[in-house]
């Protein structure tokens, strides 16, 4: 069984076709900085690695060219759609409406509609995915996993928000947290590395990339977690402010004179790293900028670290304890440097890093960067977020 998995994140889209007898992937590639200048799609497969370099304006474009490459006369895998007997679609925001996967049918396409704007960076693009694979292959069944999934366990005291209670009864408003899979994923694998059984684990999951949200997963479960009611909350993102008092937007939107949904537009897309450094929302860029001596492109690195290591702090704290910190993602699993800072003054819980080992190349495997003696693992995990969906696709059928 051959399931192509579609993952559109809010600048990215990755996918993979997995053999699910054996769980090869057959091919894989990600589209990169959509909508921003100098994207690119890189395709891999039978050891061909393709590189196109193409206006990507919006996740219309990143899945037409995915489709293109997978039936390349030179680096496709396969001659049509007909060859895929399934697809699994990464969604970010559920509500209470979905607490497990689901088939792509009128009804759930309708209720996706109606909850689009709980991840307005993501679910948009999912609608998008979904629908250009339903034009390519109208007959194929596809199923929806959900990111917030993995959140559920969340205990309700994590979950609920501080509101009118007859509010969260009308209209669901609560945490449910996003990236999921991801975070069920490297926790798990986490505690394979280890050679422990989940249940037997305290672990802080920070998955960090142009989007980032951070979970402490106590015996397996899910029992906090950065994101909220949206993708918006957490530490500062690429382009989405993360935490920050209501009044205080309340205030810009006034100066501005932005309606409320100008100003959610402003806080998802117009804030984070972009905002503060006025560069990029791209972490590369910011690097390269601060190396240069941008004092607002190292000040959103400082920001950003400063935030994740208080989840981090945080997290411990709700768990009575932390065994193991991961790293994940394109930020996480890339960049020394905000691992770095993360960890540096946490020798409080008995973390440190080997600052030699944080340094070395990722070589797409499970690297275990912590210091000699530090009473805390701390491991760099590759997400696999798409085995995950294709699993949990091939369970839904």
């Amino acid at each position: 069984m051959k399931v192509l998995v579609i993952n559109s994140g809010s600048s990215s889209l990755k996918y993979q076709l997995i053999d699910m007898e054996t769980e090869a992937v057959i091919a894989k590639g990600l589209c990169e900085r959509i909508g921003i200048e100098g994207s690119k799609l890189t395709h891999k497969a039978n050891g061909k690695e393709l590189v196109k370099e193409e206006a990507m304006p919006t996740h219309n474009e990143a899945v037409s060219l995915v489709l293109a490459a997978l039936t390349d006369g030179e680096y496709g895998v396969i001659k049509s759609m007909d060859e895929i007997d399934a697809v699994g679609h990464r969604v970010v925001a559920s509500g209470e409406a979905f607490k497990k996967p689901a088939l792509v049918c009128e009804k759930t396409m309708q209720i996706m509609e109606e909850i689009k704007d709980l991840a307005p960076l993501h679910n948009p693009a999912a609608i998008i995915g979904v629908k250009a694979c339903l034009a390519a292959m109208p007959k194929k069944p596809m199923g929806l996993v959900f990111d917030t999934s993995f959140h559920f366990t969340m205990p309700k005291k994590a979950y609920m928000y501080a509101i009118d209670y007859t509010h969260y009864e009308k209209y669901q408003i609560r945490r449910y947290g996003y990236h999921g899979t991801s975070h069920k994923f490297v926790s798990e694998e986490a505690a394979k590395y280890l050679g422990k059984k989940p249940a037997e684990l305290k672990i802080v999951t920070c998955h960090l990339g142009n989007g980032s949200s951070i979970s402490a997963v106590d015996g397996g479960k899910c029992v906090d977690t950065s994101m909220g009611f949206t993708p918006l909350a957490g530490v500062p993102m690429g382009t989405r402010s993360g935490d920050i008092d209501f009044a205080a937007a309340e205030y810009v939107a006034k100066k501005e004179g932005l309606s409320i949904s100008e100003a959610n537009t402003y806080l998802n897309k117009k804030c984070g790293m972009l905002g503060v450094s006025g560069v990029s929302s791209d972490f590369r860029d910011l690097r390269a900028a601060a190396s240069e001596g941008n004092e607002r492109a190292q000040l959103a690195l400082d920001m950003f670290a400063y935030s994740c290591k208080k989840y981090v702090g945080g997290y411990a704290a709700a768990m009575n304890g932390v065994d193991c910190i991961v790293f994940t993602a394109g930020v996480g699993e890339n960049t020394p440097s905000v691992r770095a800072a993360i960890c540096e003054n946490m020798q409080y819980l008995g973390l440190t890093i080997d600052e030699e080992k944080n340094q070395e190349p990722n070589t797409g495997a499970i690297r275990d960067i912590s210091g000699k003696d530090s009473k805390v693992k701390v491991l760099i995990i590759p997400t696999n977020e798409e085995l995950v969906i294709a699993r949990e696709t091939v369970e839904l059928l």
